[in-house]
């Protein structure tokens, strides 16, 4: 049975997501000690509060899945937020995030209607043995957390959309690299962490590939 969000329910998920993005945000600047700049609350902690608010409300409002489905990739989702405001503050994604994330999404594998079991295992072991090959050829360039983050995003969407995750966070971690090697805040050899931009892309490919979410209404 397709579900579907009533308006106000996804105008107070964008809501909660809003201060969850902004709750994650301080806490990366705190949080884990290592790393932390105890940075005081500026563009960044707006930014990824609208961010985080539209992501879910759009994610919400897209769904055409049973409510309870629909919960689980939102619940994914506010852990995935958490890490990306770690990977944007500290340049790391912290294994007292990722595991408690991996184990989820491996729980949610035979319980998920969008995506069957052997497409979600294919999807997230495929994607991180893709990952793992391009860190040897690019050596430096993928960091161990980018590699584990991508098993439960293979879970969620299973196999191939996670590659259209994938290859949408290297379009955009390309797009911005450029943008900011023209503004002179990298350089050449700096290093920009994936992990943003592979929860970027995972976001749009539950939003743009209906295989997932359910077929557009």
């Amino acid at each position: 049975m397709e579900g579907h969000v009533s308006i106000p329910a996804v105008l107070a998920i964008g809501a909660l997501f809003g201060v969850a993005g902004a709750a994650a945000e301080r806490l990366a600047s705190v949080w884990p000690g290592r790393g932390a700049q105890r940075r005081r609350p500026g563009l960044r902690t707006v930014a990824l509060a609208l961010v985080s608010a539209a992501a879910a409300a759009a994610v919400a409002a897209r769904s055409a899945l049973p409510w309870w489905a629909t919960a689980a990739y939102l619940v994914l989702l506010a852990i995935l937020v958490v890490l990306a405001a770690t990977d944007i503050e500290q340049r790391r994604l912290p294994n007292l995030l990722l595991d408690p994330l991996i184990v989820l999404a491996a729980l949610f594998i035979p319980f998920n209607p969008a995506v069957p079991p052997a497409l979600a295992i294919i999807g997230g072991l495929s994607a991180a043995a893709v990952l793992v090959l391009l860190a040897v050829v690019v050596r430096g360039g993928l960091a161990r957390g980018d590699l584990l983050l991508v098993l439960p995003i293979g879970f969620m969407l299973g196999f191939p959309v996670v590659f259209i995750a994938v290859f949408a966070a290297a379009f955009l971690a390309s797009g911005a690299s450029l943008v900011l090697l023209a503004r002179r805040r990298v350089g050449m050899r700096s290093y920009i962490p994936f992990g943003p931009f592979l929860i970027g892309g995972t976001v749009l490919a539950l939003l743009f590939d209906e295989r997932v979410l359910g077929p557009f209404r």
